[in-house]
C-alpha cells in the first residue's frame, strides 16, 4: 500500500514539474476538452433536431378522405413525396433507347404500322413519359379517337382503369362492371387527376395498397389473396396493377368471348410466360383484331413489364420495382421514398449503386450491351414479320384459299405475338434481356417458317420472283400504304381538344366543388 502511494505522489509530481516546464500543454489541454464538448453539443443538437424533424414530418395538416384523388391534397400532408412525384413531369433524361421526353415510335420505327395494320396503334404510338401526363395523353393520342358526346368513340371506357386515381373513386361510385361498361368519352368529365397517391396507398395508414380489381381478381383465380402479400412484395404489386398484359374480356350476355369486350381481365389463369398466356387465348380462341394486309386472327401485348420482370435476375434476388425506380432517400432525419418514377440510368446512384460496385459509367454500359443484342435481333424480326404480312396479302390477291394459308396465318399469329411481348414493355431488355432475346428469337423462327410455306403458296399461284417492300421509310409513307388518313384523324382531334377537353374540365370543376 505504501508502494502505491509512493507512486502516485511520484506521478502528480511528475506531472505538476511538466505543467511548470512546458505551460503550453495546459493550454492545449483545454482547447482540446473545449473543442470535444463542442462537437458532443453540436451531436446532441443535431440528435435532437432530426427526431424533432421526425416528428413534425407526418402531423398532418389536412384530413384524406377515403375517396380523395386530387394528388395536391395529399401534398399537404406529404410534402416531400408529393414535390418529388411533381419531378415526373421531367421531360429532359434520355438513354440510349428510352427516356422521359415524348417520343414518336412509329416516326423512330415505320415498320410498327405495318405490323399493327388495322389496329388503332397503327395510327399513333408514343414511348412512355413520366406519369404526370397519365391524362393528357390519354387524351391527345389518336387512338381515343375525337367523340363528341359521350356515346361516340372508338375505345370502350375501360381504357381510363390504369390512367388515374378518380378510377378507385368511381368504380366505388359505380360498381366495377359499370365502369367497364359504355364509350371512353362517358368518363372524360369525372377523370382529371394524372396517376398518384390514391392509386397505391390507404389514406388512413399510407400502407401499400391494391386499388385495381383485375389484380385481385387474378390472384383470386389461382387461390391467392394479393392482399396478404408482404410489404416488399407490394412494392412491386403496385405497379402491377397496370404495367402487365391484359385484354377485355366480353361478359355481357350473348357477346362473343372471341372478340374483345370491356371487362378488365389479366391471363394468368394458366401462367404468366409467353407461352402460357398464348396458350390461355388460343382456348377460347380470342383474337384482338383481323390483320388488315395477312389476315391473320392476332393478339396485342400490352406492356408486359411485370410478367417480364418475373423472368430477369433482379426479381429472382427479390429486388421489387421500387427498389430500382423509386428508390429510398434521406434528407436530414427522414427516411422516405422517391416519388419521382423514373429510369434508374438517371439515378444510378441512389438506385444501382445500392448494391452494385461499379462505376456509373460501367453499369450504364452493361445495360447498354444487353440492350444492343435485344435490339439488334429485334430489327430481324421486324423486317421478317412485316415481308410476312406483305406477302401474305399478295398471296390473297392471288388466289390462296384458306386451306392453304391456315398454317401461315398461325405462324404469323404466334410470330406477331412473341414480337410484341418483348416490345410492348420498353423496360423489358433490361429487366430480362435473356427471356427478351429467347421470345424474339421464338418469332424470328415462326415468322421465317411462315416466309417459306408463302413462297411455295405464291409459286404454286404462278409468283415466283422475290416480294419487294413498298417504300416503308417514313411514317408517313407506311400509313399512307394501308390507307390510314391521318390528316383527318390529327384535325379531328384537334377539334376535339378544342371544343371537348375544356368541357370536361369545367364539369369536373363543378363536381368536385359540390363535393
Amino acid at each position: 500500500m505504501n508502494s502505491m502511494n509512493r507512486m502516485k505522489k511520484f506521478s502528480f509530481e511528475n506531472i505538476n514539474k511538466l505543467l511548470i516546464e512546458k505551460p503550453w500543454i495546459t493550454w492545449v489541454s483545454f482547447v482540446v476538452a473545449l473543442v470535444t464538448v463542442f462537437l458532443l453539443g453540436l451531436l446532441a443538437a443535431s440528435i435532437m433536431e432530426r427526431r424533432s424533424e421526425s416528428l413534425i414530418a407526418f402531423a398532418p395538416k389536412v384530413k384524406i378522405n377515403e375517396l380523395e384523388s386530387r394528388n395536391k391534397i395529399w401534398g399537404e400532408n406529404y410534402p416531400r413525396e408529393y414535390t418529388s412525384f411533381l419531378k415526373t413531369a421531367e421531360g429532359n433524361f434520355r438513354s440510349k433507347y428510352n427516356g422521359s421526353n415524348l417520343v414518336d415510335e412509329l416516326s423512330a420505327d415505320p415498320y410498327m404500322v405495318i405490323l399493327w395494320a388495322g389496329y388503332a396503334f397503327s395510327k399513333d404510338y408514343s414511348k412512355p413519359r413520366g406519369h404526370f401526363y397519365a391524362v393528357t395523353d390519354i387524351r391527345n393520342t389518336l387512338r381515343t379517337g375525337a367523340p363528341k358526346n359521350e356515346n361516340e368513340g372508338p375505345q370502350p371506357a375501360t381504357c381510363w382503369t390504369c390512367k388515374s386515381p378518380d378510377v378507385p373513386r368511381m368504380m366505388k361510385e359505380m360498381g366495377i362492371s359499370n365502369f367497364y361498361s359504355g364509350k371512353w368519352a362517358a368518363h372524360g368529365p369525372h377523370i382529371n387527376n394524372p396517376i398518384g397517391c390514391a392509386d397505391c396507398h390507404d389514406p388512413k395508414t399510407m400502407n401499400l395498397t391494391i386499388t385495381r380489381p383485375a389484380l385481385i381478381e387474378a390472384f383470386a383465380r389461382q387461390g391467392k389473396d394479393v392482399n396478404e402479400s408482404t410489404h416488399q412484395e407490394k412494392r412491386t404489386l403496385v405497379c402491377a396493377q397496370c404495367h402487365v398484359e391484359y385484354y377485355f374480356k366480353a361478359t355481357n350476355k350473348g357477346a362473343d368471348p372471341k372478340k374483345p369486350g370491356t371487362y378488365l381481365t389479366f391471363p394468368w389463369d394458366k401462367g404468366k410466360s409467353v407461352e402460357d398466356i398464348e396458350r390461355y387465348y388460343d382456348e377460347m380462341e380470342f383474337s384482338d383484331w383481323t390483320h388488315q394486309l395477312s389476315r391473320a386472327k392476332m393478339l396485342k401485348a400490352q406492356h408486359p413489364d411485370y410478367e417480364m420482370w418475373a423472368y430477369g435476375i433482379h426479381a429472382k434476388r427479390g429486388v421489387s420495382c421500387a427498389d430500382c425506380h423509386m428508390p429510398y432517400i434521406s434528407e436530414g432525419g427522414i427516411k422516405s421514398t422517391s416519388h419521382h418514377i423514373q429510369s434508374p440510368l438517371n439515378n444510378i446512384n441512389q438506385s444501382c449503386q445500392v448494391c452494385h460496385r461499379e462505376n456509373e459509367e460501367e453499369l450504364k454500359q452493361n445495360v447498354y450491351a444487353n440492350q444492343d443484342r435485344v435490339y439488334e435481333l429485334r430489327g430481324k424480326v421486324e423486317e421478317n414479320l412485316v415481308r410476312a404480312h406483305i406477302e401474305a396479302k399478295l398471296a390473297w390477291d392471288k388466289g390462296a384459299t384458306e386451306d392453304e394459308m391456315k398454317h401461315v396465318l398461325k405462324l404469323i399469329r404466334e410470330a406477331s405475338w412473341r414480337w410484341d411481348f418483348a416490345v410492348a414493355g420498353h423496360g423489358n431488355s433490361a429487366h430480362a434481356p435473356v427471356e427478351c432475346a429467347r421470345i424474339l428469337a421464338g418469332s424470328l423462327e415462326r415468322s421465317g417458317n411462315a416466309r417459306v410455306l408463302l413462297a411455295r403458296i405464291l409459286a404454286k399461284h404462278g409468283v415466283s420472283a422475290e416480294v419487294l417492300l413498298p417504300d416503308l421509310s417514313t411514317k408517313e409513307k407506311a400509313q399512307k400504304f394501308i390507307g390510314l388518313d391521318v390528316s383527318k384523324l390529327k384535325n379531328d382531334k384537334d377539334e376535339f381538344l378544342k371544343t371537348i377537353i375544356p368541357k370536361w374540365d369545367l364539369q369536373y370543376v363543378q363536381e368536385i366543388n359540390k363535393k
